[in-house]
C-alpha cells in the first residue's frame, strides 16, 4: 500500500460515530491544525477553561504548533484572546551556538501532553477511526515507541474514547512511566532502552498472535506519521520563515533525528518551496546506523536507532550527522543547572534565552547540535537559516539530571566552562556525510533487513519506494481527502 488506506467499514464506523456522540468528541481537521483560526469559535470558547494536559476531548484542537505557551493551557475567560497565536519557536543566538547562522527551533513543549508526537499519533489513529477501520467499542489501540509517541498515542486514545496499550523500553525516563500509569490502559515494558526498537517490534508480533482484538499503530511504518509532519509541521516551518526572513536571508535547511522519520518529513514540504535546501538526518554517534551501517546503544532518548524507518524518504535526504550522546547529556546539565546557566550569561548569552533553555529535551539538544555541525560544514553566514524541532522539553528528563548529580557530583562552574567549550562551541564537522545518490540508495537498502526479513513487507514494496515516481507525493496529497472524511464524521456525530 503506497498511501493511507481510506476504505470505509460501515458497521464499525457507525459504532465510532455513536461513541463520539456519547463522549462529546469533535475531531479537528489537518486544515485546523495548520491554521487554528479555522477552529470554530464554540470550540475556542470551551478551551478557555480546559488545561493543556487535561484529559478532555476538546484538547484534540490543541494538537498544533500555535498553542499559548502556558502550562495552564488557555487564556482566562475574561480575556478577549483565543488560546492560539503564532507558531511557538526559539531562536538561538550565536553567543550560544558558536556559529553565525540563525538556528531556529519549533517548540514542542506546548503540545498536550508536553511533546509534538501527539500529532503523529493522531494522524495514525484518526483516519482509521473515521473510516471505521478501527472500532473504539471493541478494539484496543497499541502504541509502540521509545517514549513520546506512546505517550501521545495513549493521550489521543483517551480523548477519542479508545482503550490503549503503550509499549516502550524499560530503560526510558521514569517521568514517562509515571505519566503513562495515569493515562494508558496498559503499559508494557520491553528490554533495553533507546536503541532497542526490535524488542518493541517483537512484542507487537506477540500481541498480534495473542487473539486480542487490537490494532497496532507502528509509527515507524505508518504514513499518517509522515503526513502529519509534512502537512502540519512543514506548514509551521513555512510560517516561521515568512515571519523571520529578511530580504537578504536564505533558508538553508532543516535538521532532525530520524527516529520514526516523521518529523523529518517536514523537510520534504520545505524542499518543494526551497528546492536547494538541505534535509539533515541526525542520529547518535554511539549507534551510527545511517552513517556506518552500524549498531550499538546510546542515551539520546526519543530518537530510536538500529534500523531505517519504513516511512523515511531517504531519496530526499542530503546529509547525515552523528551526535555524541556525551555531548547531549552534558549540555543538558549546562542548560539546566544553576552554575551552567550562570556561566552562559557570563559568556554573553542573553538571560531571556537562558531562561528558556529547559525547552530543549535530549533529542532537541541533539537536533540543535546537528544544525551547528551543518552550519560549520557549509560555512553559513548570519544570513543563513537552519530550522529544527524540539520534540519535548526537560520536563520529561528531570530525573536524569538528578541521576547525573548522584553519579558525577554537583555541577560546577568548571564543568560548565568545559561543556560550553568542548561540547557546544567545539562541535566539529567530524562524523558527517554529505550523501551522494549511491549513499542515499545504500541507506534505503538497509530497510530490507528490518521490513522485509522481519516485518512482512515485500521486496517489490522497497523497490517501489525508491523507483516509483509518485510514491511519496501520493501520500502528501491525502490530507484534503482525510479532512473531508473528518468533516463528514463530525457532521454525523452532530455536536457542531
Amino acid at each position: 500500500m503506497t498511501t493511507i488506506d481510506l476504505t470505509i467499514e460501515k458497521s464499525h464506523r457507525a459504532n465510532a460515530i455513536k461513541r463520539a456522540k456519547e463522549r462529546n468528541i469533535i475531531i479537528p481537521t489537518y486544515a485546523q491544525m495548520k491554521d487554528p483560526s479555522k477552529i470554530p469559535g464554540k470550540v475556542k470558547e470551551e478551551l478557555r477553561g480546559i488545561g493543556l494536559w487535561d484529559i478532555h476531548p476538546r484538547n484534540l484542537f490543541r494538537i498544533n504548533w500555535h498553542n499559548e505557551p502556558t502550562a495552564s493551557g488557555g487564556t482566562p475567560s475574561t480575556s478577549l484572546r483565543t488560546s492560539f497565536g503564532g507558531v511557538n519557536y526559539l531562536e538561538l543566538p550565536s553567543s550560544l551556538t558558536g556559529v553565525p547562522a540563525r538556528i531556529i527551533a519549533l517548540v514542542g513543549k506546548w503540545f498536550p501532553p508536553g511533546g509534538h508526537k501527539v500529532g503523529a499519533a493522531f494522524s495514525c489513529l484518526v483516519p482509521r477511526l473515521v473510516t471505521g477501520q478501527f472500532d473504539p467499542t471493541t478494539q484496543k489501540a497499541v502504541w509502540p515507541s521509545t517514549g513520546n509517541y506512546c505517550r501521545g498515542g495513549a493521550y489521543d486514545s483517551a480523548l477519542l474514547a479508545c482503550d490503549s496499550i503503550a509499549i516502550l523500553p524499560e530503560g526510558m525516563s521514569k517521568e514517562r512511566f509515571e505519566w503513562l500509569e495515569k493515562v494508558a490502559g496498559e503499559t508494557i515494558k520491553t528490554p533495553g532502552s533507546e536503541s532497542n526498537v526490535k524488542e518493541i517490534f517483537d512484542k507487537c508480533w506477540e500481541l498480534r498472535k495473542s487473539g486480542q482484538d487490537l490494532m497496532i499503530f507502528n509509527q515507524f511504518e505508518e504514513f499518517g506519521n509522515y503526513l502529519w509532519h509534512f502537512e502540519v509541521t512543514g506548514h509551521a516551518m513555512e510560517e516561521i520563515l515568512t515571519k523571520v526572513m529578511g530580504p537578504n536571508d536564505r533558508y538553508r535547511g532543516m535538521a532532525s533525528a530520524t527516529g520514526s522519520a516523521g518529523t523529518i518529513a517536514s523537510g520534504d514540504y520545505l524542499k518543494k518551496l526551497f528546492p536547494d535546501s538541505k534535509i539533515v538526518a541526525s542520529e547518535a554517534l554511539q549507534c551510527p546506523t545511517l552513517l556506518e551501517n552500524g549498531f550499538g546503544a546510546h542515551r539520546i532518548e526519543g530518537i530510536g536507532d538500529k534500523h531505517v524507518p519504513w516511512i523515511h524518504n531517504t531519496k530526499n535526504t542530503d546529509v547525515v550527522t552523528a551526535i555524541d550522546d556525551n555531548a547531549v547529556v552534558n549540555i543538558s546539565r549546562l542548560f539546566n543547572e544553576e552554575n551552567g546557566r550562570a556561566y552562559l550569561v557570563e559568556k554573553g548569552v542573553p538571560e531571556s534565552v537562558v531562561a528558556n533553555l529547559d525547552l530543549l529535551g535530549f533529542s532537541g539538544i541533539s537536533n540543535v547540535l546537528s544544525c551547528i555541525k551543518t552550519a560549520k560544514y557549509y560555512e553559513m553566514t548570519g544570513n543563513d537559516i537552519m530550522l529544527t524541532v524540539l520534540t519535548d522539553s526537560m520536563e520529561l528528563y528531570r530525573s536524569r539530571i538528578h541521576e547525573m548529580n548522584q553519579e558525577f557530583g554537583p555541577y560546577s562552574e568548571r564543568d560548565a566552562a568545559a561543556d560550553f567549550a568542548h561540547h557546544l562551541h567545539g562541535q566539529s564537522t567530524d562524523n558527517m556525510l554529505e550523501l551522494r545518490y549511491t549513499d542515499r540508495r545504500r541507506v534505503h537498502n538497509l530497510k530490507y533487513y528490518t521490513w522485509v526479513e522481519q516485518q512482512g513487507r515485500t521486496y517489490q514494496e522497497i523497490q517501489d519506494q525508491w523507483y516509483q515516481p509518485n510514491y511519496w507525493t501520493d501520500v502528501q496529497k491525502q490530507a484534503d481527502e482525510i479532512d473531508e472524511l473528518i468533516v463528514e464524521f463530525n457532521n454525523e456525530v452532530g455536536l457542531m
